[in-house]
């Protein structure tokens, strides 16, 4: 039997790192199933009228967001998804958006994976990162069929032109 990757059965696709331990939803995973999630880097949009303008956020090197793991039934088939922890947004990234996903240093994940580290330690991870590069990129980064380096690509801001 084979599993894929989902996002959670209830949709919620991030979680926000100040109701963690509120939500039914959010607070047996927090304790038990604590991963790291790779990437280069994410996206995000700014629209300024009718013009939507993706950035590229990243810091030069592979980066890992905090995340929550779970495998839950669908019929017989075993579905494990994943969520991504947001906070808010520190200055630089608000002037994009008002959250943005933790990302963890290197120097955490020992603790953020240990399942016996204490939850006020678990909690103070939860923080926005800094020395983030941010800059625009080109509108093929909306259709998931595009592929490749192309799409991290620098072009100039539309919008101080």
């Amino acid at each position: 039997m084979q599993s894929r990757v989902s996002i959670r059965k209830d949709r919620a696709i991030n979680a926000r790192a100040e109701t963690l331990t509120e939500k039914p939803l959010f607070r047996t995973v927090f304790q038990k199933r604590r991963c790291l999630i790779p990437a280069s880097g994410y996206f995000e949009w700014k629209t300024t009228g009718k013009k939507k303008q993706p950035f590229f956020i990243h810091q030069g090197e592979l980066i890992a967001f905090a995340g929550l793991w779970e495998t839950w039934a669908k019929g017989d088939e075993p579905i494990s998804s994943c969520t991504i922890i947001t906070t808010a947004a520190d200055e630089t990234m608000r002037a994009l958006h008002e959250r943005m996903p933790v990302i963890l240093p290197p120097a955490s994940f020992a603790t953020w994976l240990d399942p016996l580290t204490a939850q006020p330690e678990l909690l103070n991870l939860l923080q926005p990162a800094h020395g983030l590069s941010v800059y625009p990129v080109g509108p093929q980064v909306s259709n998931v069929r595009n592929q490749g380096p192309a799409l991290v690509a620098p072009i100039a801001d539309p919008f101080q032109a």
